[in-house]
């Protein structure tokens, strides 16, 4: 089945979609998680893997505004492609519950040690230089601001940041403290520390020469 709903969940993904968010993300999300799970060995792989690759599904849809929340939509069509493959309902359940908690900005808290491995797994792509690289491809794809000197990072109302730098600050330096598996927050923990080095050479360079 996994072969089959590989390729089922790649159509979903296009190659004008955006660079954040790509097949490529999927990949490194479905390997993370591979790696999480060394720590886990009674959770289900199964489910797992299912829920890294179909996790995003929705997330064209949400970018092109005909959805607003692509875990919800996206859980919603997994439960839909996997009957259509005779998957078990609790295999179904099991997924459901991970692409709708994976979404940091949802109230879904992640209740099983799968959907804890997912949703770390997906945080951790959002970390270090991946993370940083996908931070500013995703604002420059929106038109967003790098940097505004005049709008520190504490003095930014907004909640994800108005530009990507008060971004790193307000959202991918919190990652760390929602992380759910040992492994997930030693990979956080070494990921955030070149964020940070990142931050205090961008500051450096932006105060002038």
């Amino acid at each position: 089945m996994i072969q089959e709903i590989r390729s089922i969940a790649r159509s979903y993904f296009h190659e004008e979609m955006s660079g954040a968010h790509d097949w490529h993300h999927v990949q490194r999300v479905e390997a993370t998680a591979d790696r999480l799970m060394t720590d886990h060995p009674d959770a289900d792989a199964h489910s797992i893997q299912l829920s890294a690759l179909l996790h995003d599904i929705g997330r064209a849809k949400e970018d092109r505004g005909e959805i607003e929340d692509h875990a919800d939509w996206g859980a919603d069509e997994s439960a839909r492609i996997l009957r259509e493959h005779d998957a078990t309902e609790e295999t179904i359940a099991a997924v459901n519950h991970c692409i709708r908690a994976h979404r940091y900005s949802n109230d879904v808290t992640p209740e099983t040690t799968e959907a804890k491995i997912v949703s770390d797994a997906d945080n951790l792509d959002a970390l270090g230089a991946v993370g940083i690289a996908r931070c500013f491809t995703y604002g420059g794809e929106r038109g967003l601001s790098i940097h505004d000197p005049t709008l520190p990072p504490e003095e930014d109302p907004s909640t994800a940041g108005t530009t990507q730098y008060n971004h790193l600050h307000k959202k991918i330096l919190d990652l760390p403290h929602r992380m759910y598996t040992d492994a997930g927050r030693e990979l956080a923990d070494e990921r955030s520390a070149f964020v940070q080095e990142f931050i205090a050479r961008f500051e450096k360079e932006a105060t002038g020469p």
